[in-house]
């Protein structure tokens, strides 16, 4: 298996074979979240007026996400696992827009296989790339709105990628890094009420979930469902 490292948008259209989308601070952490609340799936958008657009006709249920980490006005939840948490989205379609996670995703266009990752479905995103047998697989950490990295993508991209080659990395060293990061600091900002401090303790919570989340291309739009592998 060969184990390809990018980072950011540049790195997600360069991307091939398996590819992995990383975004821990929030998008994929509240897609998660959300599966685990019983979300049916949800449609990954680039621009919040398509998620609006796609409610509006019917093709999904409830808008999800940020715009510079902030609930558009027009969505009904943001991009925050502790607001899923404590959501209605049981058999609901959800449509999820995030400035990093979903552009990622629709940037990947040379991609086979879709994953949509973070700490909390790392081990699980592992399996199932495992269960398939790639020959390629691609990890990209989208890093801050795809232009910057931060430590909490690229650790989970590195996570990911010793997952696959045999290697456990211990979680409390990983969490450790990850806290001492300037992203971890927006979340115990009273300036920034939007990144709740609970939003970091579940993004940090390695290996929570028992599923993976895979993207596919069906009618033009990129669905995400969860996925488990023994």
């Amino acid at each position: 298996m060969e184990i390809n490292m990018y980072s950011l948008l540049s790195g997600a259209q360069e991307a091939s074979g398996t590819v992995v989308i990383i975004d821990v601070y929030r998008a994929f952490t509240t897609a998660s979240v959300a599966f685990s609340k019983g979300a049916k799936e949800i449609i990954l958008v680039s621009e919040i007026e398509e998620a609006i657009a796609l409610r509006e006709n019917g093709t999904g249920d409830l808008c999800v996400g940020e715009v510079d980490g902030i609930k558009p006005i027009q969505f009904d939840m943001g991009n925050s696992p502790h607001e899923l948490a404590n959501g209605d989205v049981e058999g609901k379609i959800l449509i999820q827009s995030t400035r990093a996670g979903t552009v990622g995703v629709n940037a990947a266009i040379n991609a086979d296989t879709i994953y949509a990752g973070s700490l909390v479905n790392a081990a699980a995103t592992a399996r199932s790339i495992l269960a398939s047998k790639p020959e390629i697989v691609s990890i990209v950490a989208m890093g801050s709105a795809g232009k910057y990295r931060t430590d909490e993508d690229e650790q989970c991209g590195f996570y990911i990628r010793n997952l696959l080659q045999g290697r456990k990395p211990n979680h409390n060293s990983v969490v450790d890094l990850v806290e001492a990061s300037e992203e971890s600091q927006k979340f115990s900002d009273p300036g920034l009420p939007h990144f709740h401090p609970n939003d970091k303790k579940w993004a940090l919570s390695i290996d929570y979930f028992d599923f993976s989340i895979s993207v596919n291309k069906e009618n033009g739009l990129l669905i995400a469902r969860p996925r488990y592998d023994a």
